[in-house]
């Protein structure tokens, strides 16, 4: 019998965390194989590996705790890949040579699938005197582009989608070219973006008082801090970045303030860490602890609770140990203090299964007290690690126990510490947890509310029909089991119906008991007013934030999905419209016979030209384009075209809309310069290859216009609305992207931009 509560967390476990050999073969027969090689594989690391593999496989079975994607997907594979998810790298020296050795090292780090967070303040602004060569520095912005082509070069090469966070500081000169950066839709797109908000910003906001620019000692302009935050504000408000980070508040809260200065998060933003710093995440299924869910003596268990905990902190220590690194400082930095990020997720369907509404007063002290006992048996678990295999090496107890976060602990943990030190700096983080969330059965992610109840799935069948299943969400299918068809109580709200101050207390609630950060959307209505909205960041300033992200449907990144009124037949839930997901089960088969057309192109600096033949598919009386040839006579381009043919091939052989594959092509720049080819500016021969491919679906009826990548399955399109949908999922083609924690997630296959 399956452990899978839904078809789609066994697809996702297939997918995404199954060990397969490199021809597809399966290692990991069941679920439960994969448990026994994490356990196994993270018990190698203790003295007596047979007392610990049980008690690991015990807390991981029944998904209810789930160690980050990397560590569920690489443990025991004994494939060369980092085991952390992200890094905040190196601190950018600001020298040209110093610049580009931190990208190699970013480009390393993203190799072995590593996400990575910079802070761009360190760089001198535009303009500024570069002495001995008598120019003007380009600033950090140019930099960042460099950045930014470099992981879309990691990414086009195969590796693990790559993510990175772009930080710089309220008071550098270039502020108001970083706020204003995402406003133009093409440029920066492998990056998330915030900037770091000091204390002394925010008084001065908040008295309308004057605010300089400086670097290096020399102020640069003067204006009011009120404008300036003003801009943020309006840059969020229009196209959902920059973030803020309220960075003094990190500093002063952190455990490590006596031997650290952070200057950057990972691309999620839960995890401030300092340079070389690495981000090891982990998350406790609350949803799965509940006991006598939606009864009137419904709660947690909290025994159950702190051993899962305890365990858990464990198996992460050993990660430690256990991980390669794509580089010797992020080895040297994580065993030095031994940082890990435990955090929750089903917290939204666990309110629920005990009665409480998600965004009210009672929750969210529910919430602070679930987070308080989790902080309590993590930090004395490490206590118990401490004693057994030492404290971290950079401990020192009088330090470490005037920080902020130890202020708050209850005397007894204090104690503890200060008799036998403590084996993690850190220990609690709140992470985005979509893609294991619906591995365990679509609990709701991280400290999320549910964003849908149910929604309709469609799989693309091999013949090209469709079938249909409903995913719903955990907390509602338990309530079916237990319930039948009775209606849902009214304290089942989701992320449509919630005010976005009642995302701001959850946060903060939370925040309370976290000692590094939290990755959390707070979703605002697209009709909300400008004042509104800057209320939603001051709320969160004024509860105690460690930063702000939010997301607000616009014409630039699209409008998420909507929720329907009305219920199927088969369903008394409210479904969301527009959010199939196009999922193809196996690839399509290839007829012996298929229409198609050839063009050629001739590009300026080749002697020969470039035939492309595009052959097409018909399924239900439309065609589809199934797979691309490329020939010439010029054999320097004969390897490079073979590949990314058969790569474009089996791309659109598994069905759904691939007219994504155009936008990524026609988004190629070639470093030598592009050409003018018919009145447009073309930036690469790979740019042209994709318009050639977007011509074709034009002509075909594939797409409805060049730049929209519409399908013409009505169906396809989010009912009832005629804003822009925003970017198309780089890894299943839906038009589902929306904002999750923090990260940018699609809602049909999970595929998540911060990995």
């Amino acid at each position: 019998m399956s452990r899978f509560a839904a078809p789609i967390a066994e697809q996702i476990w297939d997918m995404k965390y199954r060990f397969k050999d490199a021809d597809g073969t399966p290692r990991d027969v069941t679920v439960e194989d994969t448990w026994l090689r994490i356990a196994r594989n993270l018990a190698q690391v203790e003295k007596n590996p047979e007392e610990w593999e049980k008690p690991f496989y015990a807390a991981l079975e029944d998904f209810k705790y789930l160690p980050a994607g990397r560590i569920t997907a690489g443990a025991g594979t004994a494939r060369r890949v980092t085991l952390f998810n992200c890094f905040v790298m190196g601190t950018v020296p600001d020298s040209m040579g110093g610049i580009f050795d931190m990208l190699k090292e970013a480009a390393l780090t993203m190799q072995q699938g590593g996400g990575i967070g910079y802070d761009f303040s360190t760089i001198r602004p535009r303009g500024a005197d570069v002495k001995g060569v008598s120019a003007d520095a380009s600033g950090p912005l140019s930099f960042m582009d460099v950045w930014d082509a470099m992981c879309r070069t990691i990414m086009s090469a195969g590796s693990r989608r790559g993510a990175m966070m772009a930080t710089m500081r309220c008071d550098h000169p270039d502020v108001e070219d970083f706020i204003a950066a995402k406003s133009d839709p093409a440029r920066l797109r492998m990056f998330n973006m915030s900037v770091l908000i000091t204390d002394a910003f925010m008084d001065a906001v908040k008295a309308d008082g004057p605010w300089e620019l400086t670097f290096d000692n020399k102020v640069y302009r003067t204006l009011q801090a009120r404008d300036l935050w003003n801009r943020i504000m309006r840059a969020t408000y229009d196209f959902a970045e920059p973030g803020v980070i309220f960075i003094d508040r990190i500093n002063q809260a952190n455990n490590l303030s006596y031997c650290e200065t952070i200057a950057a998060t990972n691309p999620c933003g839960e995890q401030p860490l300092p340079p070389y710093g690495a981000c090891l995440l982990g998350s406790i299924n609350l949803a799965r602890l509940v006991s006598n869910p939606f009864e009137p003596d419904a709660g947690l268990d909290l025994d159950a609770l702190g051993e899962l905990v305890a365990t858990a902190v464990r198996m992460m220590d050993n990660v430690v140990d256990a991980s390669k690194f794509p580089l010797e400082a992020q080895a040297r930095e994580a065993q030095a203090k031994r940082r890990i990020g435990l955090g929750v997720t089903g917290l939204a369907d666990a309110l629920l299964m005990t009665g409480l509404r998600y965004g009210s007063d009672e929750a969210a002290a529910q919430t602070e007290e679930w987070m308080k006992q989790i902080a309590r048996a993590a930090y004395l678990a490490s206590v118990d690690l401490a004693k057994e295999k030492g404290p971290f090496p950079l401990f020192d107890a009088e330090a470490y126990l005037a920080s902020g976060t130890m202020q708050m602990m209850d005397e007894d943990v204090r104690e503890a510490i200060r008799t036998h030190g403590i084996r993690n700096a850190l220990l609690t983080s709140v992470a985005p947890t979509g893609t294991i969330s619906l591995y365990a059965g679509n609990v709701s992610s991280g400290i999320e509310p549910v964003f849908a109840y149910a929604y309709t799935r469609k799989v693309l069948q091999k013949d090209g029909s469709r079938t249909e299943e409903e995913v719903v969400d955990y907390a509602v299918q338990m309530w079916r089991e237990l319930k039948g068809d009775a209606d849902l109580p009214d304290y089942f709200v989701n992320a449509q119906t919630l005010a976005p101050l009642d995302h701001v207390k959850m946060q903060a609630a939370a925040q309370k008991w976290v000692d590094s950060s939290i990755s959390k959307t707070i979703n605002c209505p697209e009709d909300i007013s400008f004042d509104a909205f800057k209320d939603v960041y001051m709320a969160a300033w004024d509860q105690g934030c460690k930063g702000c992200t939010t997301y607000r449907p616009n014409d630039v990144t699209g409008s998420v999905l909507s929720v329907s009124d009305t219920k199927s037949e088969d369903s008394p839930l409210p479904v969301v419209e527009g959010g199939e997901v196009v999922y193809m089960s196996e690839p399509l088969d290839r007829p012996s016979e298929l229409e198609g057309n050839t063009y050629k192109v001739k590009w300026p600096d080749s002697e020969h030209a470039l035939y492309i033949t595009i052959n097409d598919i018909v399924l239900n009386g439309h065609r589809r384009p199934f797979e691309v040839f490329i020939n010439s006579k010029n054999m320097e381009h004969f390897a490079w075209t073979v590949a990314l043919t058969r790569m474009i091939s089996a791309v659109f052989r598994r069905g759904g809309d691939v007219s994504f594959v155009v936008e990524e092509l026609k988004a190629v720049f070639d470093p030598r310069g592009g050409a003018w080819m018919k009145g447009k500016y073309i930036p690469s021969i790979l740019a042209a290859i994709g318009g050639v491919i977007e011509q074709h679906m034009i002509a075909t009826g594939f797409i409805a216009g060049e730049g929209l990548g519409l399908k013409t399955d009505p169906q396809a399109r989010v009912v009832g609305l005629d804003a822009p949908r925003g970017k198309a999922c780089p890894s299943c083609g839906q038009f589902d992207m929306r904002m999750i924690e923090g990260c940018m997630t699609c809602a049909s296959c999970g595929h998540s931009k911060c990995g």
